[in-house]
């Protein structure tokens, strides 16, 4: 903490320093920067507006983010402002650049607010950095009214005020008024209590359920090759294209490419499948219990 004060006072303290860029020169930079690719008028530009950006991310510090991370987003989004900033569109490069920084750090506190992902649309942000502001507000003037609000009041209020859907007022207000917790903790004051995630329930596959399916698909591949073995080629093919891909084919195309009837293409694979069946049963009762 005392490293990141330091830093911290020295961006500052070399911001400070900076120099205080006219409109005439600022635009000349700008161009510099936009048809020749000059780097140094693009540190030029960035170095002078970097106290803007710092007295931005300052605004943010109540959200708990170090402030030297909220400083370099807000660095990020002056740079973001720098290369699409247009010149010819007659508005101060400081003007612009105030909504990347904004934005830049805006994402950033919601990405690190909270481990589940806060939300990024626009009624969301809307919410995430007025709701507080304007949920006091409704309550002094109710309270100022007479007035006495419930929560679905509340939360309706709000909704318009802020001209989001209720249903985001609800969840929002869920997600700031929780706090992220470590599975890992324990539930009791005890060094060797029971964790928060082992009262959690295993919905995964059991290990015994797994070794029982490796074991059945094992015995069915077993006798599936042994019943294909009591077939000639011809039944072998039928069966294989008709259960066996991904795609079965017709009867009408293994017809057309045996030279067969589709009625007969049927007769075939269903004396095929007879054919396996006494073979099964004739190997094992376990098979035909099975099958059964």
């Amino acid at each position: 903490m005392a490293l990141d004060a330091q830093v911290d006072k020295t961006l500052s303290r070399a911001a400070m320093k900076a120099e205080l860029l006219d409109a005439e020169t600022e635009l000349a930079l700008a161009y510099a920067w936009r048809d020749h690719r000059d780097e140094a008028a693009l540190h030029r530009l960035i170095t002078a507006y970097m106290r803007l950006a710092i007295s931005m991310a300052a605004k943010f510090r109540r959200y708990g983010a170090p402030m030297n991370d909220l400083i370099q987003e807000a660095g990020l989004g002056l740079m973001k402002a720098a290369e699409k900033f247009d010149p010819d569109r007659g508005v101060r490069f400081s003007t612009y650049a105030v909504w990347w920084i904004k934005a830049s750090v805006q994402d950033y506190v919601m990405r690190n607010w909270s481990m589940v992902r806060t939300g990024s649309t626009s009624s969301q942000k809307s919410l995430f950095f007025n709701m507080r502001r304007v949920q006091a507000r409704l309550e002094r003037e109710a309270q100022a009214d007479g007035i006495e609000l419930d929560r679905h009041q509340l939360h309706e209020k709000i909704a318009h005020e802020v001209g989001v859907p209720l249903n985001d007022v609800i969840m929002m207000e869920a997600r700031l008024s929780g706090n992220d917790f470590s599975l890992n903790a324990t539930q009791s004051s005890d060094e060797d209590g029971r964790e928060w995630i082992d009262s959690l329930e295993d919905v995964g596959e059991q290990a015994e359920h797994t070794v029982a399916h490796q074991h059945d698909m094992a015995r069915l591949r077993g006798w599936l090759l042994s019943a294909m073995g009591a077939l000639n080629e011809r039944e072998r093919f039928i069966i294989r294209e008709r259960k066996l891909v991904d795609e079965p084919r017709t009867l009408e195309s293994l017809g057309q490419e045996l030279g067969l009837s589709k009625e007969r293409v049927r007769q075939l694979e269903a004396a095929a499948f007879q054919k396996m069946r006494k073979t099964l049963e004739n190997e094992s009762k376990e098979v035909h219990a099975f099958l059964v």
